[in-house]
Formats: C-alpha cells, structure tokens, sequence
C-alpha cells in the first residue's frame, strides 16, 4: 500500500464514526499520481467532498503535503478529480460541528471546498494540521515578496 492510503487507515481507525467506505485506494492513488518531485505527503483523511451530510457517495482524501493541499476524488466510470490548494490561494477555514458529523470548509480565492461526514472528534485534529500547515507556508511567502 501507499503512504497515502495508509495514513487514510490510521484516520479510519482512529475515527470510525467519519463516513468514507470506498474506493479509497483509488483516490489515494490519484493524489499519488500527482506528487511533485520532493513533495511528500504530512497528514491525510478521507471525507465527503460536498455541501450537505446526506450525500454520502462523494469520498475523497484529502492531503496535506510539505508544499500544498491536495483533494483527490477518482469518478466510478472513469477519470478524476484532483483539487489543489496553494498556500498563497488560502483565504480561511471554518470547522462546523453538528450533531452526528462535522464539517470542514476552506475558503480559497477562486473557491469554497468543503469535506463533510467527519467524525466530530476528528475536527480539531484536522483544523490543527490545515492551520499550522497554512500558517508556516504563508510565513514564508510572506519573507519571499519581501526579499
């Protein structure tokens, strides 16, 4: 298996409540597939990649690699969907917590993501990871419009 899929696994475990039961490893395989050289893979979780709790057939994984954030989504007939964020692209992030499931989305200069059907205690987990992830990157593309 791939490092993706299974840090997927260890999130799956670790928060069996979040709803995402297949074709992981094809999405995992989809955001592998677009790893730039010497771009590594920090965190990743599945999710729901849509707007409302009911849709449950949108899985996705979401990774956070040393340079970007990446949403990969393999269609059932055929293709893909990959969505990458920059760190210079990142506007903010609202974490929802409803009753079951909690919510996830990242506002972007051209776009607004959200990943839903999360375990509620996966939320600060995932905020945490996505904040100081964005936050260091900006840092230093703040330093480098300056020099």
């Amino acid at each position: 298996m791939g490092v993706i899929y299974d840090q997927v696994n260890l999130f799956k475990k670790k928060y069996p409540t979040t709803i995402t039961w297949w074709r992981l490893k094809k999405h995992a395989k989809v955001i592998e597939s677009h790893l730039n050289p010497g771009e590594f893979v920090q965190y990743a979780f599945p999710g729901q990649k849509n707007s409302t709790f009911s849709d449950v057939f949108s899985t996705c994984i979401v990774a956070i690699t040393n340079k970007r954030l990446l949403i990969g989504q393999k269609r059932v007939l055929f293709g893909y969907l990959l969505t990458s964020i920059t760190p210079d692209l990142f506007n903010d992030m609202q974490v929802y917590q409803g009753l079951i499931w909690g919510k996830v989305t990242i506002d972007t200069v051209k776009e607004v993501v959200e990943i839903t059907n999360l375990a509620k205690k996966s939320l600060p987990e995932i905020e945490t990871n996505i904040t100081e992830f964005m936050m260091e990157e900006k840092k230093k593309y703040a330093q480098s419009i300056q020099e």
